[in-house]
């Protein structure tokens, strides 16, 4: 009960349930669709879609600021890596932010003459280009910890007097180069990664949020822009699934991927 006040209290709480509202009504809506629902009913689940909409943007005013004052910070980042995908990142979240409050001043009739079409093109071009930040940090950070996790195992089978199993080195399954061993040790090494990833993922719950939540954000501007028709059942469900990481990490700060 306690994290769930802290959660309400928050201001990005109402946004994220917002969201999760939003896409849970597309994922909805098109399910009534496929099931041969009626207009009426569409309509009004349409409407409610819409009005989600326009209040998460409400929500969102002043956001560009939060996101550049983040991009100040991540340029003290240490790692170079990390420092150019997080504030790059920022960057593209502040011009995204800024072309949906130009959206939600059309929408809401204050600036009737806005080119909707052209400014949400603009707006999920910047999320989308946030969101491979995004996950080319995360894949920066597995690489990383792959490695360590590599070497520590390393140093276990040296101190144990351990070999690598399978005789790869001794050549137990033929050398490299020949079509005897080349491919099961092929086979062998993708199954030892695929392992290690597992691994990692598995240790490190803030970066399989982070990796979850990011691959099921990138459908939607992909469909938005035309890029990859997903339909409207897929992007409901994956911002649905986002949004509800999203607000685990708000309720649990623990499982926020930091820096």
């Amino acid at each position: 009960m306690d994290a769930w006040v802290r959660f309400s209290a928050q201001s990005q709480a109402r946004e994220r349930l917002c969201r999760a509202a939003q896409y849970a009504c597309s994922l909805l809506g098109h399910a009534l669709q496929r099931h041969g629902a009626s207009p009426e009913l569409q309509k009004q689940i349409r409407q409610l879609e819409g009005h989600l909409s326009l209040g998460r943007k409400l929500l969102r005013l002043g956001n560009s600021a939060d996101a550049l004052e983040s991009a100040k910070r991540a340029v003290h980042l240490s790692d170079v890596v990390l420092r150019f995908c997080i504030t790059v990142s920022h960057l593209n979240r502040a011009l995204y932010f800024a072309c949906d409050n130009v959206l939600w001043a059309g929408k809401s009739g204050l600036a009737p003459r806005v080119d909707q079409e052209k400014w949400a093109q603009r707006s999920f071009r910047y999320y989308l280009f946030s969101l491979i930040m995004n996950l080319s940090r995360d894949a920066y950070e597995i690489r990383l910890l792959m490695e360590q996790e590599s070497s520590a195992c390393s140093r276990r089978l040296k101190g144990s007097g351990g070999g690598v199993p399978g005789g790869t080195e001794t050549g137990g399954l033929g050398a490299p180069g020949t079509p005897e061993g080349g491919l099961p040790q092929l086979a062998l090494k993708l199954r030892l990664q695929v392992l290690l990833l597992a691994r990692v993922l598995r240790g490190h719950p803030p970066l399989l949020l982070d990796v979850v939540r990011n691959a099921c954000d990138l459908f939607i501007p992909l469909d938005k822009l035309g890029l990859w028709r997903c339909g409207p059942g897929i992007v409901g469900l994956c911002g649905l699934v986002s949004s509800i990481l999203s607000i685990l990490t708000l309720i649990c700060p623990w499982l926020r991927l930091k820096p």
